[in-house]
C-alpha cells in the first residue's frame, strides 16, 4: 500500500491530504477529536442545540458538541465536554462520564467523537454558544424526543444522526447494560 502523505490544501481549520490515491481531511487544531454531550436536565428533558451550519446551508438540532484542544479551556476531553455544556446550553455537570469514542466519517476524515454523559446538571447561565454562533437550546422532555425530532425533520431542519446514539444511550451504556 502506497502511504506517501502530501498536504492539498491547509486552511484556518482544516487540512486536505492525499495519501497514497486517497484524499481525507484533518483538522489542524486541537487532537483530531470532537466530543458529544448526552445531557438531561433534573426534570427529564434532554438538551438539544439548534444552529445555522454553513456547509449544509441549513438549521441542525444536534446534541452539545465542540472540538477538544481548539481552546485552551479545552484541553482534554472532560474540560471540551464540560465547557461546550455550558456555553451551549447553559448547564453545568456535576458528573461527566466518558462512553465510547470512534470515527465519524472514516472515509473522509481523521475526526473521531466521544459520548460524554453529562449528570447532575445544574443551570448556571442562559447558553446560546460565544462569538457568533447563535446557538438555540432546546429542553425536550425525554419521553417526546424521538418525536420532536421527527417533528423538526418534517419543518424542514438537518438532524444529526448520532442524536439517536445518544438517546440510547441516555439510559445504558454502550454495551446495553443499564446505567446505574
Amino acid at each position: 500500500m502506497d502511504d506517501t502523505r502530501e498536504i492539498l490544501h491547509e486552511g484556518q481549520w482544516l487540512r486536505l491530504v492525499r495519501i497514497g490515491h486517497w484524499e481525507s481531511c484533518e483538522r489542524v487544531h486541537g487532537e483530531g477529536m470532537a466530543v458529544i454531550v448526552i445531557a438531561v436536565t433534573p426534570a427529564d428533558e434532554v438538551l438539544f442545540v439548534e444552529q445555522y451550519r454553513i456547509p449544509l446551508g441549513a438549521r441542525t438540532i444536534e446534541m452539545p458538541a465542540g472540538l477538544v484542544g481548539d481552546d485552551p479551556a479545552h484541553a482534554t476531553l472532560l474540560d471540551a465536554a464540560r465547557e461546550e455544556l455550558i456555553e451551549e446550553t447553559g448547564w453545568a455537570p456535576g458528573r461527566l462520564e466518558v462512553l465510547l469514542a470512534g470515527p465519524t466519517s472514516s472515509g473522509m476524515s481523521n475526526e473521531r467523537i466521544a459520548f460524554v454523559r453529562a449528570r447532575d446538571l445544574v443551570r448556571v447561565g442562559a447558553g446560546g454558544g460565544i462569538g457568533d454562533e447563535r446557538i438555540t437550546v432546546h429542553a425536550v422532555p425525554r419521553r417526546e424526543a424521538p418525536a420532536w425530532l421527527m417533528r423538526k425533520h418534517a419543518e424542514g431542519y438537518e438532524l444529526d444522526l448520532k442524536l439517536w446514539a445518544g438517546l440510547w444511550m441516555i439510559k445504558r451504556n454502550p454495551d446495553g447494560s443499564p446505567v446505574d
